[in-house]
């Protein structure tokens, strides 16, 4: 008995969803005769194709394409090393990114630098001084900022320089 009120149930919901089937398609039909009466474009011709220039490649003197490139490969030397056996600066323990130049100062023709650190204490720099982790020695020193070179790892067990800045904060 279950079952067959079930079943009639069954039977109900699909009648009703079948109903909900039909319907108006006026507009539609009407949409899709005006794109068809549409005339039709002329589609352009594909375009040529060149031939690619050829290339030899002479491996005498050359690196091999797909070997890892280091700075030692480039000089020969083991390339830029930063120093071990220098003594380490004070404004060296912190990242070069937690200091700021604040301003300047001119003495017997020499600028100086000032930076602070982040415990806020002012420090003063010249050229030739080290700031930050990655070995970064002091190049220039103008109104606008502090320009070093860094030494940092290539991650093939070589070093590389890198230009980096520390600007005047307002």
């Amino acid at each position: 008995m279950r079952t067959k009120h079930l079943a009639f149930a069954l039977l109900l919901a699909t009648v009703g969803f079948a109903g909900g089937c039909g319907g108006n398609y006026a507009d539609l039909e009407d949409e899709i005769k005006a794109i068809k009466a549409r005339p039709g474009g002329r589609i352009d011709p594909l375009p040529q194709i060149q031939p690619q220039e050829r290339f030899i490649y002479e491996a005498k003197n050359l690196r091999p394409p797909f070997s890892p490139y280091s700075a030692a490969d480039a000089s020969g030397k083991g390339g830029v090393r930063p120093d071990a056996n220098r003594r380490r600066e004070f404004l060296e323990r912190y990242p070069l990114d937690t200091l700021s130049m604040v301003g300047t100062i001119e003495r017997g023709g020499q600028s100086y630098g000032l930076i602070r650190d982040p415990d806020g204490l002012i420090h003063q720099v010249q050229t030739g001084n080290h700031l930050g982790q990655n070995d970064g020695r002091i190049v220039t020193i103008s109104q606008s900022e502090v320009a070093l070179i860094e030494i940092i790892s290539d991650g093939m067990g070589g070093f590389l320089e890198r230009p980096a800045a520390v600007a005047l904060s307002e």
